[in-house]
């Protein structure tokens, strides 16, 4: 039911908005609404806003109540959260300063989702969150990892979601580690810059020019739809779909979690 896979989704993606829970599984906003409701009632989920700057309040983020990190625990043989430890983690959440950049590329992720319950050709196979993607690949820490299938065609990517903060330059130096990852034997996977501005994406494919390694690199903006032909690779002219960026999962080496110990491809 979509009120036990919200529950099941802020276990692995910390904090997620009642409108993007509400695009990922529900028709009815209001039915995600009381659904939502009734899952903080049980304490499973709880949630958190913020004030907006002259008056309001910022949307309702979503997060794991007591009981729903208590069923955690239980699930994956963990003890028992005590009820401060839970408030603790609300707390930590709602005061982090990355908490924006956090959700900008939760935002990604459900758009594919999205699009996804609209167009049956297409799947969204795997969406890793920092955590997990730095614990996968160990040297690259991007945003988000996902696999992405259209009609058959499966494409891996890395997400690099800019909040325009960081200098162009040491944002292109990235790549190093992308670069890296793949002459170990992994994943050749796309990185996708995801910028606030055509301004920015600009001053970047400047850069890019410059760049002369094997990783393949796309940009697009905010203010796209992910999985439609929007991405510019670099030294392109021409807007593809995400789809049609090239894509390699690499060699079944131990580096490479995209393979098992059989060396057999895993989604």
């Amino acid at each position: 039911m979509p009120q036990s896979r919200a529950a099941g989704l802020l276990a692995i993606y910390p904090h997620l908005t009642t409108d993007q829970i509400h695009r990922m599984l529900f028709s009815a906003r209001r039915t995600c609404q009381i659904r939502l409701g009734e899952l903080r009632a049980l304490g499973l989920l709880d949630r958190f806003r913020f004030s907006r700057d002259g008056g309001g309040s910022q949307p309702w983020h979503w997060v794991l109540g007591h009981n729903g990190h208590r069923f955690q625990a239980a699930a994956h043989d963990r003890a028992e959260p005590t009820s401060r430890s839970s408030r603790q983690i609300v707390q930590r959440l709602s005061a982090n300063p990355n908490l924006t950049h956090l959700l900008m590329a939760n935002e990604f992720f459900v758009r594919l989702t999205t699009h996804a319950r609209r167009h049956t050709a297409t799947r969204l196979d795997r969406w890793w969150s920092e955590t997990t993607t730095t614990k996968q690949y160990r040297t690259v820490t991007a945003d988000g990892h996902g696999l992405w299938s259209v009609s058959g065609t499966t494409v891996g990517f890395f997400l690099e979601a800019d909040t325009g903060s960081e200098p162009l330059g040491r944002v292109v130096a990235k790549l190093d580690r992308y670069a890296a990852l793949i002459r170990r034997g992994g994943p050749r996977y796309p990185v996708l810059f995801w910028l606030g501005s055509h301004q920015r994406e600009e001053h970047l494919h400047e850069l890019l020019r410059g760049w002369r390694g094997e990783v393949p690199t796309a940009t697009a903006t905010h203010d796209a739809e992910p999985a439609a032909a929007i991405w510019l690779p670099a030294g392109s002219t021409r807007r593809v779909q995400l789809v049609e960026l090239p894509s390699d999962h690499g060699q079944p080496v131990a580096d490479n979690p995209n393979y098992d110990d059989d060396g057999v491809f895993v989604l």
